[in-house]
């Protein structure tokens, strides 16, 4: 396998290559890792607390930097840092069991060292909210250079991502290169519409993603005639849902292909394939709102795609890692098969001769960025070069 494993499990490793891909610096990535490798030896869940204590030290030191750069005015320097140190406490608040100490406090700390490295930075992206049904849709607005209106794309987590992690994809620095702006959205039961207002998984996303649709819509730098859609991960099935039952998706796409994400949960209850955080099943219980197993799959039932991926009448972008082990790849060609109706359909596949063959990319996330910031540029009207 491509990924960079340090640890003895999975999940752990996945949060290193998660942190390397997201702008964490190597130097820093050691110093958190190497007193709580032997942590991991018991399991994914069992000394997660010590990997937040140790993610949340050289945190603590980055912030510190931070406010020696500002007092001598250095903005953009205090800006990298307080960037890496959001990504770091990002990292461990996500380790964490639902409802852990610290858990909250940290969250809070990370989206207040974004913001303020935003400003000081002078860093191309806006926090929005946008309305629903019930509560709100926090999101980041990132705006294409030049003369609008411009092509959009909402681009969604996935089951323990946020717009944060979304954002340091580079996949709205690399659409924002072909003209395409980006509005990378909080759903609910993910980030800041789980945490802060405990709004749960809506496995039929068109009724949010129509929202955010609308929002859009009253934006004057953004062409409503040229919005596309896409997500990571779980992604994979809110992305391509929504593009079906939305009308007004004009393309589509998804970084991993959760075609049967309810027939995965079945699998991992058989403990086949791996999970992408500890502590899972009270994670997913959060997420979506259940009580406990039995009402968790009822409310996931829904979390799959037969059937409705031939509602899909405009051209959408299927990509997997050949060696995903969170994710069959056949559920990409489950999806891909089914898009009968569009006019322009896509598998891509990431080998090993590129890379990218892990879960989104965990390994190398440049050629999935690569190929969706493309694939939305030749469908939209951006530019390739």
């Amino acid at each position: 396998m491509a990924l960079f494993e340090y640890f003895p499990n999975y999940i752990w490793n996945l949060s290193v290559a998660i942190a390397l891909e997201s702008g964490g610096r190597i130097g820093e990535i050691v110093d958190m890792c190497q007193p709580i490798r032997d942590a991991a030896a018991g399991g994914a869940d069992a000394g997660t607390p010590q990997f937040m204590a140790q993610w949340v030290r050289v945190a603590d030191t980055l912030i510190e930097l931070a406010d020696e750069d500002r007092a001598r005015g250095r903005s953009f320097s205090a800006s990298d840092k307080l960037e890496r140190a959001s990504l770091y406490l990002l990292v461990a608040e996500r380790m964490q069991a639902h409802g852990s100490p610290g858990r909250e406090q940290t969250y809070a700390r990370a989206l207040d060292c974004f913001a303020r490295s935003t400003t000081l930075g002078r860093i191309d992206r806006e926090w929005v909210e946008i309305p629903l049904a019930t509560g709100s849709m926090a999101a980041l607005y990132t705006c294409a250079p030049g003369p609008g209106p411009r092509p959009v794309v909402v681009y969604c987590n996935g089951l323990d991502s946020c717009k944060e992690l979304l954002y340091w994809s580079r996949l709205p620095q690399a659409l924002a290169r072909r003209g395409i702006s980006t509005l990378c959205v909080d759903q609910p039961g993910t980030g800041e519409a789980l945490r802060l207002q405990g709004l749960p998984v809506d496995p039929h996303s068109e009724n949010w993603a129509s929202r955010a649709v609308d929002w859009l819509e009253g934006q004057p730098d953004a062409d409503p005639a040229r919005i596309g859609m896409t997500g990571i991960s779980l992604g994979g099935h809110f992305a391509p849902r929504a593009v079906a039952y939305e009308p007004r998706f004009a393309s589509g796409a998804c970084w991993g292909a959760n075609h049967n994400w309810r027939e995965v949960q079945d699998k991992r209850m058989r403990r086949e394939g791996e999970n992408p955080v500890p502590h899972y099943w009270a994670h997913v219980f959060w997420a979506f709102g259940a009580t406990d197993m039995d009402d968790f799959l009822a409310k996931s039932a829904d979390m799959n795609l037969n059937g409705h991926m031939d509602r899909i009448r405009v051209p959408f972008l299927v990509t997997h890692g050949a060696q995903d082990r969170q994710i069959s790849v056949e559920y990409a060609h489950q999806a891909y098969a089914q898009l009968v109706n569009s006019p322009k359909a896509e598998l891509k596949i990431f080998t090993p001769r590129e890379g990218g063959v892990e879960h989104v990319g965990a390994d190398n996330m440049s050629y999935g960025c690569d190929y969706l910031a493309d694939w939305f540029a030749e469908t939209l009207g951006g530019q390739i070069g």
